[in-house]
């Protein structure tokens, strides 16, 4: 049975889980030790721990999310470093390419039902950037689905255009069959024109301070809905909710839990 939905959007982070034991560990670490000291920057004020392990003949440089005691994804230390700890958010917002969208960390997509309260730039150089990452991962999975409905909060429309890379993405959904609407002040009212997208426009609350990105495929079989056998992995529903609490200061979760991604994209086209 569906539950109701909740009076303001925190009350889907409020549903995130409080009491899993989460970690990052790092397997036969041979990186250099700032990098280590990136990662413990970027997750230092989360529940997220972050820990090394010897393990003799294991493969080096692993990274592995372990969540009640259970490994539940590993990634390399090298695609963690390349994707998350060596780069700034301006690279997922300047550079886009269809031929090298799906390199997105396991152990960093695999965070879900956790909250998480993040600070951007000058505060922090990393913690903000982990739901840049996010969103950009769930405008990819849109993509590679290729069906279904997908929605998306900018706070002002203008930041659709902020970015040669956004501009680029949502360019490539509007041009695909995904349902695809955008929600923001219009502060730009030129901004969306070329975009085949359904824009929504207002000025509350929510509206300035919501970061909302969810995608619900058409299908419930995680079945592609085009000819692409590869992207059948991608149609599951997936939703980020992150309200900003202060100056650029955001608590947030993501979720892959279908009732739950299903009542935030009703709760988006009922209250926006």
């Amino acid at each position: 049975m569906t539950r109701e939905l909740p009076d303001s959007l925190s009350g889907f982070i409020d549903e995130a889980a409080a009491s899993q034991e989460t970690t990052l560990l790092l397997i036969n670490r041979t990186e250099p030790q700032p990098l280590v000291k990136l990662l413990d920057q970027a997750f230092e004020n989360q529940s997220v721990q972050i820990q090394e392990r010897h393990i003799p003949e294991g493969n080096t440089d692993q990274v592995c999310l372990v969540e009640n005691g259970q490994v539940t994804a590993t990634t390399s230390f090298a695609n963690l470093s390349d994707t998350f700890l060596l780069v700034n958010a301006d690279r997922y917002r300047t550079t886009v390419d269809r031929s090298t969208r799906r390199s997105f960390p396991d152990v960093l997509t695999g965070l879900d039902d956790i909250e998480f309260t993040v600070r951007g730039f000058p505060e922090s150089n990393k913690e903000k950037l982990l739901l840049v990452v996010i969103s950009r991962f769930i405008e990819d999975r849109a993509l590679r689905c290729g069906c279904g409905e997908f929605h998306s909060t900018f706070q002002r429309l203008s930041r659709l255009d902020d970015e040669y890379g956004t501009r680029t993405m949502y360019e490539w959904l509007g041009e695909s069959d995904v349902e695809t609407h955008v929600y923001g002040i219009r502060d730009d009212p030129a901004v969306v024109d070329g975009l085949d997208v359904t824009v929504h426009a207002g000025t509350t609350n929510e509206y300035r301070r919501s970061w909302v990105v969810v995608f619900t495929p058409d299908t419930e079989t995680g079945d592609a809905c085009g000819d692409d056998i590869a992207a059948a992995d991608a149609c599951n529903p997936v939703a980020l909710v992150a309200i900003e609490t202060g100056p650029n200061v955001w608590r947030s979760m993501w979720t892959y839990d279908r009732d739950r991604v299903e009542r935030i994209r009703a709760y988006v086209r009922q209250r926006f």
